[in-house]
């Protein structure tokens, strides 16, 4: 990197976790080193759009858009970057060597965003289009481990018009998966956001419409009393590494939007408090899903430990985990001797590395 590289920092966007982005967006803009990275920030309304301009986080967070110039990320492998629209004209504003997208579900982890930066021919940092689309909808995802032998709590997958037409026949079908308490959550979103704790008919009739109100894909899943939330940090793209593992400890129902970040009452326990024997195994089964579902540069794998029967369950892999000062990811890596700066840095190194390997696939074929 004797160069300058120009790096593309993308947030916000059109998902239930836009404020979630923007924590995370001022977390690594805080850190990243300008003497080695030409930094052009973009930002994405709640609406969708693309702006550009001076003092962009504040303004996005605001939603005061008037000063902002409104921007546009054209599929163009020739010239790739961001493009701006003045004066009813479009030219590029600034080319681009790299892009980190600091968002979160929809429109943004879920293989969407991804496919606009291959279809532009740039690297990028995180999942491809195939390992963000396979871990973002939770159902999906669990069908995947399932058929790699990876433990996942019982569960079953409905859809916003099956609970709007027959919610009787859901709920019914629900109850079978297994005992009260049940968890329902929107397939493709993260941050607890949608998510219903259910201990009777009445709160999964409830839990239900709720989660439907977030996506059209919903998942109803076992839930264990007292889970133990343990969390892993992956880092690479063909060899990936694994951190040591970290616990969340809720002091609510379960580990809620709220407590992620707003009241911020959760304790994280790092190393978690487990043996030897279970750290080797979560971080060969977390390594085990990570290439299963061909992720690539980064992913936190989250894990529940049944404390009545000591039964391991992978919960979720999330592609662009959060990065604000309080998320675990990059608390994972420090803890394993891998500082924040120094973590973006090996991101964005994993990022041209991945493109250089999809440089080498023919895109022409000619008899």
């Amino acid at each position: 990197m004797k160069n300058k590289l120009k790096l593309g920092i993308i947030y916000g966007g059109r998902s239930g976790e836009h404020e979630v982005s923007l924590m995370s967006a001022r977390s690594v803009l805080s850190v990243i080193d300008r003497e080695k990275f030409e930094v052009v920030e973009i930002g994405l309304s709640r609406q969708g759009q693309w702006f550009i301009g001076d003092d962009l986080l504040n303004k996005l967070k605001d939603e005061d858009f008037a000063d902002l110039t409104p921007a546009i990320f054209l599929p163009n492998p020739q010239n790739p970057g961001i493009y701006a629209r003045e004066e009813g004209k479009i030219s590029l504003h600034s080319p681009l060597d790299v892009v980190f997208p600091v968002m979160h579900g929809t429109y943004s982890e879920d293989g969407t965003l991804q496919g606009l930066f291959e279809l532009a021919d740039i690297a990028y940092v995180g999942a491809g289009v195939l390992g963000s689309a396979a871990c973002m909808d939770k159902g999906l995802f669990k069908d995947i481990m399932l058929a790699n032998d990876i433990p996942v709590l019982p569960y079953k997958i409905f859809n916003r018009y099956m609970i709007e037409n027959d919610i009787e026949t859901c709920l019914d079908a629900a109850e079978t998966i297994a005992d009260f308490p049940l968890f329902t959550k929107p397939a493709n979103l993260g941050s607890s956001v949608g998510i219903s704790k259910c201990n009777n008919r009445s709160d999964l009739m409830e839990g239900l419409m709720y989660a439907a109100q977030y996506d059209r894909r919903i998942v109803i899943e076992k839930g264990i009393n007292n889970a133990r939330e343990i969390e892993i940090s992956i880092l690479g793209n063909e060899y990936p590494s694994a951190s040591i593992p970290g616990e969340v400890v809720p002091k609510d129902i379960f580990y809620t939007y709220e407590e992620k970040y707003i009241n911020d009452t959760a304790e994280l326990l790092i190393p978690a408090n487990i043996s030897e024997e279970m750290i080797t195994q979560i971080q060969l089964l977390a390594l085990k899903a990570y290439k299963a579902t061909d992720c690539a540069g980064m992913g936190r794998v989250d894990f529940l430990i049944d404390p009545e029967t000591g039964s391991l369950y992978l919960n979720e892999i999330n592609t662009i985990p959060g990065f604000t000062k309080i998320s675990m990811y990059p608390k994972l890596w420090e803890a394993s001797d891998l500082p924040y700066s120094a973590l973006i840095e090996k991101l964005i190194e994993l990022a041209l590395e991945r493109k250089s390997q999809r440089d080498k696939t023919e895109r022409e074929f000619r008899s």
